[in-house]
């Protein structure tokens, strides 16, 4: 392939999203979610019989898109970190680390045991040597994640943002947040170093102990020199701190044995509670949402049908009840999980239920997640559609059912433990998990 060969699909790629992401918020959908579409219908292109546009093969343009690709997940996991406001735990407390606890270990759970349901001998990948266990957790491991972007939009609509309620949900997204990174870290680096025995499956926890201490005590010493940094010009930081997020996510893959995504995200953690961080974020925000952005979701969709008409996985029957139930245990288990958590601290009934509704969205850290899973091997592409939907569903569901949940109320009860001067910062509403 020549290099000028990935122009057009680039250009068809990031046009197309951008139309369909402003479609789909207009219509009170994620961005992400038309994004997905125009990678789904640019993916048709594939079935055209001597089209030679989206090529596969080591040196095709779908390669090259995928390079791209990778490149866009690395910067979105920063830009994650970065959003993360560490800060909250002080205010919140025990209570959202319950919620999210259970938050995740139930969807983790019942995800497990769905799989094992249905996919007992490993008939959905046919992958055999051993790995069906961890196919099966993984497929748990997709729905541990939660993005409460829209819900904290909607209860900044209503008023609501600082009760309880929302104090709780942004505080338990943002540690939902890492407890799922780290469980899906474990997984990869099982199935990538091969540990089967408890001995080495202790030494793949060990290695990501060690990376996290080793990338927070580097991450102290790099925030003292961008702190100097940051006396001159200030266009200076994000260069050095992108820099830093590709060097985090190169050690953890390659010295650790760490997913490389777990790796940028660290970073973004680490410069989360810089004064600067959210300038860094500004200006990754262009290049992100201009090019890298677009070009990951869009290729998730393009991959998936490329892959689905080469694979010889068909939907069959079983394919499409699990896929079903997997969906409607995603929605459920998460209301479930985080309302047991809400209850066991006294939040009534009412409000349990709504910060279980409140994390029950998902957004792109579950895309990250699943498309993790399809490029080691552990998942079939085929759970694609299914996480599709899901976030479609979920997008549509909680708006609806936390309107719904506060229709007889006119104001609801701060929470007594946040002082009446503290405040969230409610105009970057882009909190992902």
């Amino acid at each position: 392939m020549e290099f000028f060969e990935l122009l057009l699909p680039l250009a068809l790629v990031i046009a197309l999203s951008k139309v369909l992401a402003i479609v789909c918020k207009k219509v009170g959908l994620p961005e992400v979610v038309g994004m997905l579409i125009s990678g789904i219908l640019l993916g048709l292109i594939v079935l055209i019989p001597g089209q030679k546009i989206f090529v596969g093969g080591e040196n095709g343009t779908l390669s090259g898109l995928s390079f791209l690709a990778e490149i866009g997940v690395i910067i979105i996991m920063f830009t994650a970190g970065l959003e993360t406001d560490l800060k909250l735990f002080k205010k919140v407390g025990l209570p959202s680390i319950v919620i999210t606890t259970l938050g995740v270990l139930t969807p983790l759970a019942l995800g497990f045991v769905v799989a094992c349901a249905f996919n007992p001998n490993g008939g959905f990948d046919q992958l055999g040597n051993g790995d069906i266990l961890l196919s099966n957790i993984f497929y748990g491991c997709i729905l541990c994640a939660t993005s409460v972007s829209l819900t904290v939009a909607v209860l900044k609509e209503m008023g609501k943002l600082q009760t309880r309620v929302g104090a709780s949900v942004l505080a338990a997204a943002i540690l939902d947040d890492i407890i799922a990174i780290v469980i899906i870290s474990l997984v990869l680096s099982i199935k990538q170093n091969g540990a089967a025995s408890p001995a080495e499956i202790a030494k793949t926890i060990g290695m990501i102990f060690v990376f996290f201490i080793s990338a927070f005590v580097i991450g102290v010493i790099a925030l003292a020199i961008l702190l100097k940094i940051s006396k001159k010009p200030m266009h200076r930081i994000p260069i050095f701190a992108i820099a830093l997020c590709f060097f985090y996510a190169y050690a953890a893959q390659k010295w650790f044995g760490v997913a490389d995504i777990t790796g940028a995200y660290v970073a973004g953690l680490v410069l989360s509670v810089a004064r600067f961080s959210r300038y860094i974020d500004s200006k990754l925000e262009i290049s992100s949402y201009m090019i890298f952005e677009p070009v990951f979701f869009a290729n998730i969709g393009i991959s998936m049908i490329s892959k689905l008409t080469q694979s010889s996985a068909s939907f069959d029957t079983s394919w499409v009840i699990f896929g079903v139930v997997f969906i409607i245990v995603a929605l459920l288990s998460k209301v479930v999980g985080c309302g047991t958590g809400a209850l066991m601290f006294g939040y009534g009934f009412k409000d349990s239920y709504r910060v279980g509704v409140g994390m029950m969205a998902r957004a792109e850290v579950v895309l990250v997640c699943a498309n993790m899973g399809i490029q080691d091997g552990l998942v079939s592409v085929n759970i694609m559609p299914f996480v599709i939907i899901l976030i479609i569903v979920s997008s549509m569901l909680v708006p609806s059912l936390l309107k719904l949940s506060y229709r007889h109320e006119v104001s609801a009860k701060l929470l007594p433990s946040i002082p009446d001067d503290f405040s969230l910062n409610t105009n970057n509403t882009d909190y992902m998990a």
